[in-house]
């Protein structure tokens, strides 16, 4: 009965997903900036009767609640944020905001819990217990959107007893969803190092105290934290993808500055190797002569999904869409903010399909060619209103 209501009506609004989908993505905004963004969502949310609250700035947290009676509550999260990459597809609704681009597919995400929102809503006489509509800002940027909100009270009053995201995938057909019980997602942690020595002729180094020598050393060096420290059972990630050492062919630069990212799935040792980084990195620079300013900024934790929701999920999504379209995952290495909610609450975080090879649909998300199937936003509204109805106990 639910997944024949729950179809008809995914179908029935289908159109109008597209439409928001598309205005979204022509009007991105950045982290924290989602000003009109918000508006959109607080304007369709008005025109369903949705009652809904400001969060975070520019986030909104909606609640419908079911007719029959029922303690029982859930919550569903989508994020709004775009990011600085200009858009290189020629579509209708092409970017109108030069420099900006929804290429993490944030638009997907929000047009379809306005979808999933609208389903509900319609439905709410048939169920009971209470849904909440989390839609939050700066998922792409820390300190994180959804850090914010659950600072401000998005999980109490009422707390739900599971959080539900989903997230678009482009290497997994439309129609499709993948998903991964437990550990998911890395944390992620930003680090920025400057080195400073001494500068002058590339001639004389000897009357130097050269940096980029001295950076190439702490590159290598700082690896064996991986190669030799970490837990080969357990995935870790150190890499630098920014080095400057504004010098020339016959100068040695005063400093060289780095940027690099360290991801991993252990909290414990995520601790530990902080600790590590920095006793090599000043062993190594003040060893060479040099000073060296190591700075870590801690970001999201690693995403975990809790296995018996994770498993209810699974199920739930099989007798929705079949069991040829329910693909399991392996670990990612990206990292998520709504890892956050699933260090607070039961979580489960899944991946909607978006490719189509067929039209060429393919790219990676955070490239300007980044594009979705539209077809899988029928699967995306329709599939987060069935398992909410199901985690409800609505059978």
């Amino acid at each position: 009965m639910w997944i024949d209501k729950i179809k008809t009506a995914a179908q029935h609004i289908h159109t109008q997903v597209i439409s928001n989908r598309r205005h979204l993505h022509a009007h991105p905004e950045l982290s924290y900036e989602e000003f009109k963004t918000s508006d959109f969502v607080a304007q369709q949310l008005s025109l369903m009767g949705i009652p809904f609250t400001k969060m975070a700035n520019t986030g909104l947290v909606g609640l419908i609640v079911g007719h029959k009676p029922s303690d029982k509550v859930i919550a569903l999260r989508a994020d709004m944020d775009a990011l600085p990459i200009t858009e290189a597809n020629d579509v209708v609704y092409k970017s109108k905001t030069p420099g900006l681009m929804h290429a993490c597919g944030h638009d997907v995400h929000t047009a379809s819990l306005l979808g999933t929102a609208q389903i509900l809503n319609d439905l709410k006489a048939d169920f009971g217990g209470t849904i909440k509509l989390i839609f939050q800002p700066a998922e792409e940027r820390l300190p994180g959107g959804a850090s914010l909100m659950i600072a401000e009270g998005v999980l109490e009053n009422p707390k739900p007893q599971a959080v539900l995201g989903q997230h678009v995938m482009p290497l997994i057909d439309a129609g499709k969803i993948g998903i991964r019980s437990g550990k998911y997602m890395a944390s992620t942690d930003e680090i920025y190092v400057t080195i400073t020595g001494k500068g002058g002729h590339g001639a004389q180094p000897q009357q130097n105290i050269d940096p980029v020598l001295i950076m190439a050393h702490l590159i290598t060096g700082l690896q064996q934290i991986i190669s030799r420290n970490a837990d080969p059972r357990s995935p870790s990630v150190l890499s630098f993808g920014k080095v400057i050492a504004n010098g020339a062919t016959n100068v040695i630069p005063n400093e060289v500055y780095m940027e690099g990212t360290f991801r991993t799935l252990d909290e414990h040792w995520r601790a530990d190797a902080h600790q590590k980084m920095i006793k090599i990195a000043t062993g190594i620079v003040e060893g060479m002569g040099a000073t060296v300013d190591f700075n870590i900024v801690k970001g999201y934790p690693f995403l975990v999904n809790e296995p018996t929701l994770t498993a209810n999920v699974r199920q739930h999504a099989i007798e929705y869409l079949g069991q040829q379209n329910v693909l399991d995952l392996d670990i990612w290495m990206a990292a998520e903010d709504f890892a956050y909610y699933s260090q607070a609450a039961d979580a489960c975080f899944y991946r909607l399909g978006t490719r189509n090879e067929a039209r060429g649909i393919t790219s990676s998300v955070h490239t300007p060619t980044f594009d979705i199937d539209e077809d899988a936003l029928n699967t995306s509204t329709g599939l987060m209103a069935y398992l909410t109805i199901k985690e409800l106990g609505n059978f």
